[in-house]
């Protein structure tokens, strides 16, 4: 029961004076005096406004607020949908792409999570986005993260030469569909943090193991196992569904799924920013804008809480983790034929379904403590041997009728003499947030799951998860024991990153984690 203070005044000198029994009243109106004077000092002490950096997590002031926004990033027919060996000019949308973002403050520090619809955000983009934000908003590109989910149906964010590779590091000026993807992603911050309200923040785990497969196998035949550099690796990235050749996977998975949940003080949804580490889902015809599996997630989620639509809607989002080696083929047993998006339904249900069960016994917080951390560090591009550039001449000077070794490999030998046409050594964008006690690492690569587990391993927090394809795209993130296996995720130019990347970024991320534990 909470007193006003005459009342705590009266019930303290009430039991001094039954417990000593005294009878004196100039004894109880000393102890009346004495208890007067230290409850108006510390009337004195409160009532002096508390200075932000004076805030610990018991001060009464502090206030905790989330906004949430989507804005459309549909891009416009004709523009190449990306994530096949060759880019298609999309001809049909089958549902349009998001920006979904979503701002926390706890009265010190503001941060932003911006989440597209998109393989990846190139630094170029993610740079003009931040800019404009920061222009917009007054929010420091450090505290900002943007990723891409990776949906393989999106038109195309990059830069393109002869429009069949992408450039490594760009040149020039953005083309007009980066440039309305930036606005779009700063507009979308910048409405978020327009609704931003007091808030209370929780967060949860659910799995969902049946959805997860490692990619990569050991197999045994060697024509399966051929790389486009004239070499034989020792394992393979998609091998035949139920081959007997199949010896065993790679590597291992993740089925967890790691997501927090921000409402309002009453209790209404604002919004749910998920992380699953799975690849796209796919089915989707040819040359067909889709978001895949994390926009159908958005809406279902989004339906099982009952967050209806209102002057602010409800945001659900779901983030791409550490998929790089994973996707929901079980290549054990023979492939089901499937309508087309089908599949994508199925998967987006079931981890919908999953999170709501869990989300409905969540605890929350009405303040958490927000920190970030921001560095681009150097790490050499991977090398282009003599050997290997050489061996890429040879290819393209091949005739047109003459035997391959492997059925991609002009393309590859077109992308390594343009990946050794860069600078050796580039700035790589790694980033870190605290939310009260979870942690988020966001790195710039397809990463291997192998890394994932190692941060949540390792970290000082008591959940951590990853974001990918963050604030930038440099290709896939193999351990370096999975260098060691070859595959095609290990392939020069599909890894631009030095062998020995893995351990340093791993390093520099929980040294942020340590740093604002």
């Amino acid at each position: 029961m909470i007193m006003e203070p005459h009342q705590l005044i009266s019930s303290r000198f009430r039991t001094a004076s039954e417990r000593h029994g005294a009878t004196d009243m100039k004894g109880n109106m000393k102890v009346a005096l004495g208890l007067l004077a230290t409850l108006l000092l510390a009337l004195v002490t409160f009532e002096q406004p508390a200075m932000a950096s004076d805030r610990t997590d018991d001060d009464p002031d502090r206030q905790f607020q989330a906004g949430a926004a989507i804005a459309d990033i549909t891009s416009p027919l004709g523009i190449p949908v990306v994530g096949g060996w060759r880019p298609a000019p999309a001809t049909h949308v089958h549902d349009r792409l998001h920006v979904r973002t979503l701002v926390l403050d706890d009265g010190d520090t503001r941060v932003a999570f911006a989440i597209c619809d998109l393989l990846g955000v190139p630094q170029e983009v993610s740079a003009e986005a931040k800019r404009l934000i920061e222009e917009q908003s007054g929010l420091p590109a450090g505290q900002v993260a943007i990723t891409g989910t990776h949906t393989h149906s999106a038109g195309s964010p990059f830069s393109y030469n002869g429009g069949t590779s992408r450039l490594y590091r760009p040149t020039g000026d953005l083309n007009d569909y980066q440039r309305f993807v930036a606005k779009r992603i700063a507009d979308a911050v910048h409405i978020a943090i327009n609704n931003l309200e007091p808030a209370q923040i929780g967060w949860a785990t659910a799995e969902e193991p049946s959805q997860v497969f490692n990619r990569r196998w050991y197999v045994g035949a060697e024509e399966l196992r051929r790389n486009p550099f004239g070499g034989v690796d020792r394992v393979r990235m998609n091998p035949p569904a139920a081959s007997p050749e199949l010896i065993e996977s790679a590597g291992p998975t993740d089925p967890e799924i790691v997501f927090l949940s921000v409402q309002s003080r009453e209790g209404r949804p604002i919004a749910l920013l998920a992380n699953y580490s799975l690849h796209y889902i796919g089915g989707v015809p040819a040359a067909t804008i889709s978001a895949d599996y994390f926009g159908v997630f958005a809406e279902r989620i989004q339906h099982l809480i009952g967050a209806d639509e209102g002057d602010t809607p409800f945001i659900g989002i779901l983030s791409n983790g550490t998929s790089g080696d994973i996707n929901n083929i079980n290549f054990s047993v023979s492939r089901e034929s499937r309508a087309p998006y089908e599949k994508m339904h199925e998967v987006a249900d079931m981890i919908a379904t999953k999170v709501y069960h869990a989300y409905q016994n969540m605890e929350y917080q009405d303040w958490v403590k927000l920190d970030s951390r921001y560095e681009e560090i150097p790490l050499r591009r991977r090398d282009t041997p003599d050997e290997m550039l050489a061996y890429a001449h040879q290819i393209l000077e091949k005739p047109e009728d003459a035997d391959v070794w492997h059925g991609n490999e002009a393309l590859y030998a077109n992308r390594v003499l343009q990946l050794s046409g860069t600078p050796e050594t580039w700035s790589i964008p790694l980033q870190a947030f605290r939310i009260g006690d979870l942690g988020i690492a966001a790195i710039p690569a397809e990463v291997f799951v192998e890394i994932g587990l190692e941060i949540k391993e390792r970290t000082p927090f008591t959940k951590s998860f990853t974001l990918s394809l963050a604030n930038g795209y440099e290709g896939y993130l193999p351990t370096v024991a999975q260098h060691e296996v070859g595959g095609y995720e290990t392939w020069t130019s599909t890894n631009r990153l030095e062998i020995e990347a893995a351990p340093k970024i791993i390093d520099k991320i929980l040294g942020f984690f340590q740093e604002m534990e």
